[in-house]
C-alpha cells in the first residue's frame, strides 16, 4: 500500500514537472552572454512565458505571487516591476533573440514565435506593459494575459481572467498557466490621448504637480521639443489608454479613494474592504443625489464643448444633455469593476442612430453619460446601460473659462484633479485611435471581436478611414504611447500607485 502511494506521488510529481517544462525558458535566452544550452526539439516549450509582477499590488498578494512563480519556473523569467521596467527587460531579451537567430539558433526562433506575456497587477500596471509592447514595434508581438491584482480589474475581467484577486499558492498558479496555454488571441484597439494647456505667465511652471498625473499621460515628461504635437507657450501631455477615459463624478470619487489610500495605505490591504470604502465615498461625496447637492456648473455640458469625428473625417459637435455629470469614453465592455455601460443596442437603435455592439477592435470608442450614482446602478440590471451619446473614431473636449476652476479625470483607473482655465485660455483633451495589440482571452471572455466568426458584425466591409481627415497627425512620435524610452518612473516613486 505504501509503495502504491509513493508511486502515485512520483507520478504526480513527474506530471507537474512535464507540465511546467512547457512554460520554462532557459537562461541563455534571457541573459545575454550566458553559455548556450544544448536543447533537443522535443524539449521546446509549447507556451514559453515571461511574467511581470507588480509586487506592491494586492497588498501582500503581489509579493507572494512573485515567490510562487519563481519557485515553479526559471526565476530569471519572472520579473518584479518594482525593480526594473518592462521596456528595458523586453528590449534586452528581444535583442538577444535576434542575435541568436542570426547565429542560426532555431530554438530562439521557436521562443519568439510562441512567446506569451503574463502581467500581474492593477489596470495601470497592465496598461503600462501593453503600452511598452505597442511602442517596441516588435515584428511578432506577444499576446498578453492579465492577472487581476487591483481594485477594479477591468482589463482582466474583459478577457475572462476574472476580477477577484487570485490565489497565490502553487495550485492556483498552475491553474492560471493552464488557462494561458489554452487561451485564444484577440486584438484590441489602443487610444492616443493628448492634453494641452497654456503655460502660466506667473506662478509655478507646472499647472499640475507631476506626480498627480497618471503614468499613462506622461506624468514625468511632457512631449519633447521635436514632437510635432509640441506647441510653444503650452504644456502638452500625451499618452494612451486601453479601457477608458472618464470625466466628472466617477473620477472625483476615484480621486478621493486614491488620495485616502495614499494617506493610509495600511487600511487598503483587502479587495473587499477597498470596494466597501469606495461605496462609502460615493455616498459622502453626494453623488447619490447629485441634482440636489451639486451645482449645475459640474454638468459636462457646462464644463466643455464636446466634438466627435466619425469615419468620414469631419468634426461635429456632440450635444450633451444638461443632466449628465459624468462622461465615459469606453473601449472595453468593463467599467467600474466589470459593468458594461454601453450594453447592446437593439435593432431600432442600430438603424435610427447608427449604433453598434461594443466591439473591441472596430476602431470606435463608445461615449456614455451618467446623471448620478443612482443612474450608475442601472448597470446592475441584466440589460441596463448608461445614456448612449455616440460612437466615434476621435473625440475632443474643449474647456473654456466657466463656473468651475477644476474637474476630475481618470484614465484606466488612475484619477487626477484637472485645473480649468481661469481666464480666456483653453484646455483641450483629444482622444484618437492609435493601433492594436494582442490580448489573451479565455472562454469566459466578455469582449466581442469583429474578426471572431461567432460574433455578428453590423459594420460594412468598405468603411472609409479618416486617417487623411483634418488635424491628422502622422509623425513617428504620435504613434508611440511613451511607455518605452520616455515612460520612466523616477527614483523614490512608489510603484504601488500603478495598482
Amino acid at each position: 500500500m505504501a509503495k502504491n502511494l509513493m508511486a502515485d506521488s512520483n507520478t504526480d510529481s513527474d506530471t507537474d514537472t512535464n507540465f511546467l517544462k512547457e512554460f520554462k525558458i532557459p537562461n541563455y535566452i534571457l541573459l545575454p552572454n550566458e553559455p548556450k544550452d544544448h536543447i533537443s526539439p522535443e524539449d521546446e516549450p509549447k507556451c514559453p512565458v515571461i511574467i511581470f509582477i507588480n509586487s506592491k499590488s494586492g497588498g501582500q498578494l503581489g509579493g507572494d505571487l512573485l515567490v510562487t512563480y519563481r519557485s515553479l519556473l526559471n526565476e530569471n523569467q519572472v520579473f518584479d516591476l518594482g525593480e526594473e521596467g518592462p521596456d528595458k527587460i523586453l528590449r534586452r531579451i528581444y535583442v538577444n533573440l535576434a542575435k541568436l537567430q542570426r547565429e542560426g539558433d532555431k530554438f530562439a526562433t521557436h521562443i519568439q514565435e510562441n512567446l506569451r506575456l503574463i502581467v500581474a497587477g492593477g489596470d495601470g500596471t497592465a496598461g503600462w506593459l501593453l503600452g511598452v509592447v505597442s511602442d517596441l514595434k516588435l515584428s511578432h508581438p506577444p499576446a498578453i494575459a492579465t492577472v487581476p491584482l487591483g481594485t477594479g480589474n477591468n482589463l482582466p475581467f474583459a478577457f475572462g481572467w476574472g476580477k477577484k484577486n487570485p490565489g497565490t499558492d502553487e495550485n492556483a498558479v498552475k491553474s492560471f498557466l493552464r488557462q494561458v496555454m489554452d487561451a485564444k488571441e484577440m486584438k484590441i484597439d489602443s487610444w492616443h490621448i493628448i492634453m494641452r494647456m497654456r503655460a502660466p505667465k506667473e506662478g509655478p511652471c507646472d499647472p499640475i504637480a507631476p506626480l498627480e498625473l497618471p503614468h499613462s499621460l506622461h506624468a514625468f515628461q511632457r512631449v519633447s521639443d521635436t514632437d510635432e504635437l509640441n506647441k510653444e507657450g503650452y504644456h502638452t501631455f500625451r499618452g494612451g489608454f486601453w479601457n477608458y477615459f472618464s470625466m466628472g463624478m466617477d473620477a472625483q470619487v476615484s480621486y478621493a479613494f486614491h488620495s485616502e489610500r495614499k494617506l493610509h495605505p495600511e487600511k487598503f490591504k483587502n479587495q473587499l474592504i477597498n470596494q466597501s470604502t469606495y461605496a462609502k465615498i460615493v455616498g459622502s461625496q453626494g453623488w447619490l443625489f447629485a441634482s440636489l447637492f451639486h451645482h449645475s456648473s459640474r454638468n459636462i455640458a457646462q464644463l466643455a464643448k464636446v466634438s466627435i469625428m466619425k469615419r468620414q473625417g469631419r468634426w461635429e459637435e456632440l450635444t450633451i444633455p444638461q443632466s449628465i455629470r459624468s462622461i465615459v469614453c469606453l473601449n472595453l465592455p468593463s467599467f467600474s469593476g466589470g459593468l458594461n455601460p454601453w450594453g447592446t443596442p437593439n435593432s431600432k437603435k442600430l438603424r435610427d442612430r447608427d449604433l453598434t455592439a461594443p466591439y473591441v477592435d472596430d476602431g470606435l470608442i463608445e461615449v456614455v453619460g451618467f446623471r448620478d450614482a443612482w443612474h450608475g446602478l442601472v448597470l446592475l440590471a441584466p440589460k441596463g446601460h448608461g445614456t448612449r451619446l455616440a460612437q466615434a473614431h476621435r473625440i475632443r473636449f474643449e474647456f473654456h473659462k466657466g463656473g468651475a476652476d477644476h474637474t476630475f479625470m481618470r484614465i484606466d483607473g488612475e484619477p487626477w484633479k484637472q485645473p480649468l482655465p481661469v481666464n480666456d485660455n483653453t484646455v483641450v483633451v483629444e482622444i484618437s485611435h492609435l493601433g492594436q495589440v494582442n490580448m489573451l482571452a479565455t472562454q469566459d471572455c466578455k469582449s466581442r471581436s469583429l474578426s471572431d466568426p461567432s460574433t455578428p458584425s453590423n459594420h460594412g466591409a468598405d468603411e472609409e478611414d479618416d486617417s487623411n481627415g483634418d488635424d491628422s497627425v502622422t509623425g513617428e512620435e504620435y504613434r508611440k504611447f511613451g511607455a518605452a524610452d520616455t515612460f520612466k518612473i523616477p527614483d523614490g516613486v512608489d510603484i504601488s500607485h500603478l495598482s
